[in-house]
């Protein structure tokens, strides 16, 4: 199927992020549902997809249905994806792949959770039948194993992190909805506790409330409808095995393959990019997802993440809200979200300059899943 370019994001919706006590997943999922459909000048009445992340705090068995009926929508089209934090990537993908199959006319893509004020259980447990005989326990323990192969590699130090969670609060103290908005410093940085070696507390992204959520139409829909339409240029996947202690090298992701799709997909170069809005629940992951897009050679990611080169004023802006280290720790749509604005201009101080073409990365497990999204300003 032909879909590049051919449908588009046309509105865009969140909540606040952070401790929203009394809030469910239900009722922030609907409020930034809400807001999208405002945001792009639609009626819940043309909407007949209704695709959601699942929940990360606790199962919850047909979500998606529960919220199409929340919003007042009989949906042809429904799913509760489940590809940890990629799952709104791969929900965008596809529910441009399911209008394309003409199986329904227009979508609401959207996540929302409360692992804050509700249960926080599976942060702590996560991990699985392989990995817990190794005390593999959590989110923090698997990434800490790759980054310390990573480091060993590269022949790279645990201080030479602190340029991602440094780039992504400059980004946030422009950001009025950021979580963490204070200015950080690279002392603080080196001198925050371990949470697990290499990773010093800023090296780990927080865990919010919160919810976001996009509206996905057609392109010629979109021309109609009140704000500037976002091209779904190139989207694509790749995934290594489920569990880490399985896998024949610790230090790849699925980047590299689902990389390679969308950008193809697209038809553009990593030259062609004027900002990324990279997944980072842990510093160690953009630098391996900047070499395996094809930003740097293997081995380099920290290099080229040094003296500021993504952060403001730098020559690749990334992670322009603040990212999940600082904006909120919400996995994924808010990239999204944020890619959307910056190329329709809507960022203020943060704003890129000429943004054109944006590239989005969602990743889930501990680089278990990957998805990527191009996006653009006008049809590529």
């Amino acid at each position: 199927m032909g879909a590049a370019g051919k449908y588009c994001v046309a509105g865009v919706g969140q909540t606040a992020y952070g401790k929203l006590p009394g809030r469910s997943a239900e009722s922030l999922t609907v409020e930034a549902i809400r807001n999208a459909l405002a945001d792009a000048g639609i009626g819940k009445d043309e909407i007949d997809c209704v695709l959601t992340k699942a929940p990360t705090s606790e199962f919850q068995m047909l979500f998606s249905t529960r919220i199409a009926e929340c919003i007042g929508v009989v949906p042809k089209v429904t799913a509760t994806i489940d590809n940890a934090g990629a799952s709104t990537a791969t929900a965008v993908a596809y529910a441009a792949m399911c209008i394309e199959a003409g199986q329904c006319s227009a979508a609401v893509v959207s996540y929302g959770d409360n692992p804050v004020t509700g249960s926080r259980k599976v942060y702590s447990e996560f991990g699985g039948a392989h990995s817990i005989p190794y005390g593999l326990l959590g989110a923090a323990g698997h990434y800490a194993l790759i980054a310390q192969r990573y480091l060993h590699e590269c022949g790279k130090s645990p201080d030479d992190l602190a340029a991602v969670p440094l780039g992504d609060r400059a980004w946030a103290q422009r950001n009025p909805n950021a979580y963490f908005r204070k200015p950080l410093t690279l002392s603080e940085c080196l001198g925050a506790r371990w949470v697990v070696e290499p990773f010093r507390l800023f090296d780990c992204c927080p865990i919010t409330d919160g919810a976001a959520a996009v509206v996905v139409v057609p392109a010629a829909r979109a021309k109609d409808l009140a704000k500037k339409p976002v091209y779904l240029s190139g989207f694509g996947q790749g995934h290594c095995a489920a569990e880490l202690t399985s896998r024949t090298t610790l230090t790849a992701s699925g980047a590299l393959q689902s990389g390679r799709t969308a950008f193809a997909m697209a038809g553009i170069t990593p030259r062609d990019v004027d900002f990324l809005q990279l997944y980072d629940p842990f510093s160690i992951v953009p630098p391996i997802t900047l070499e395996e897009y094809g930003f740097c050679a293997r081995g380099e990611g920290l290099d080229f993440l040094a003296h500021g080169r993504t952060a403001p004023q730098g020559a690749l802006p990334m992670n322009t809200s603040g990212g999940l280290l600082s904006e909120t720790g919400m996995p994924g749509m808010q990239l999204i979200v944020e890619a959307v604005r910056q190329l329709r201009g809507e960022c203020g101080d943060r704003q890129v300059h000429e943004a054109a073409v944006g590239v989005v990365s969602n990743q889930g497990g501990y680089m278990t899943t990957h998805a990527t999204l191009v996006l653009s300003n006008r049809p590529l």
